[in-house]
């Protein structure tokens, strides 16, 4: 199931660049090609802000048949938070209108979210809590265990470390409905492992973040922690070098994996 996600109101400067009125003082910033976040917000007070949104979430779900829409909501440092939620109570109901489930990272538990709301947590734990206690369910995605734009270790030539190096055992061994206290297994939709793409340019490069992590990701997402060891898991997962290899998938030959 594809679930767009269109990150806002942080997140947008390309926006912001390209239509000058969705700034609060109608001037267009300069394009941006770093990879800073943090620094852009729509404007919470114009009646233009919530018209563009409304074109966007339309013709994206008018495109996207699965029942979510993805609102993002994450790193929206240039929004006061009282703007951040007026903005979040606003997109809420154009989403719904479009029949389609809400979907944000765990920062618009600060919103009058619902239960019919599901809180990705990526980084506050307290966030995900709180969306819990407000009747919403949770996507597991722990930036420290499940970020694939992560480094494997500290020689890794690509990838990031700011939520810490993700090993192909470190990646494994978390349990998602213990990892936080106040997070059970009845509000867990399931986990995500995301895969941002500051530092990769190819498909190769896709691959090489990718594997061979994935297939652990899966097995969590799909194996009951009790049939879990790793033990046995890093003989099974060896035995893929030769899916790999026939396929001609690059990957990361994890030293703490017994390869063929």
């Amino acid at each position: 199931t594809i679930v767009p996600e269109i990150d806002m109101p942080g997140h947008t400067n390309a926006a912001l660049a390209s239509y000058p009125e969705l700034n609060c003082n109608n001037k267009a910033p300069d394009l941006y090609t770093g990879t800073e976040v943090g620094f852009s917000s729509l404007c919470v007070e114009k009646p233009i802000t919530y018209q563009f949104v409304d074109d966007v979430v339309r013709e994206i779900a008018a495109l996207t048949p699965g029942p979510y829409f993805h609102i993002g909501g994450d790193e929206s440092h240039a929004t006061s938070e009282s703007d951040y939620i007026t903005f979040i109570n606003r997109i809420i109901p154009i989403v719904k209108r479009y029949n389609k489930h809400i979907l944000g990272w765990d920062e618009i538990q600060l919103a009058s979210i619902s239960s019919s709301t599901t809180v990705q947590y990526w980084a506050n734990r307290d966030n995900a809590v709180s969306g819990i206690k407000k009747g919403a369910q949770v996507l597991m995605s722990p930036a420290q265990y499940a970020y694939l734009d992560m480094k494997y270790d500290s020689l890794s030539p690509l990838g990031l470390d700011w939520a810490g190096l993700v090993s192909v055992q470190k990646a494994y061994n978390w349990n998602p409905a213990k990892l936080v206290d106040g997070i059970s297994p009845e509000n867990i939709l399931g986990i995500e492992a995301p895969l941002w793409t500051e530092t990769i340019t190819n498909s190769s490069d896709i691959e090489y973040m990718t594997f061979p992590r994935l297939p652990g990701y899966a097995e969590i997402g799909w194996t009951v922690d009790s049939l879990r060891q790793w033990e046995t898991y890093k003989k099974r997962l060896a035995a893929h070098q030769k899916i790999f290899n026939k396929y001609q998938i690059n990957f990361y030959p994890a030293p703490e994996i017994p390869w063929d």
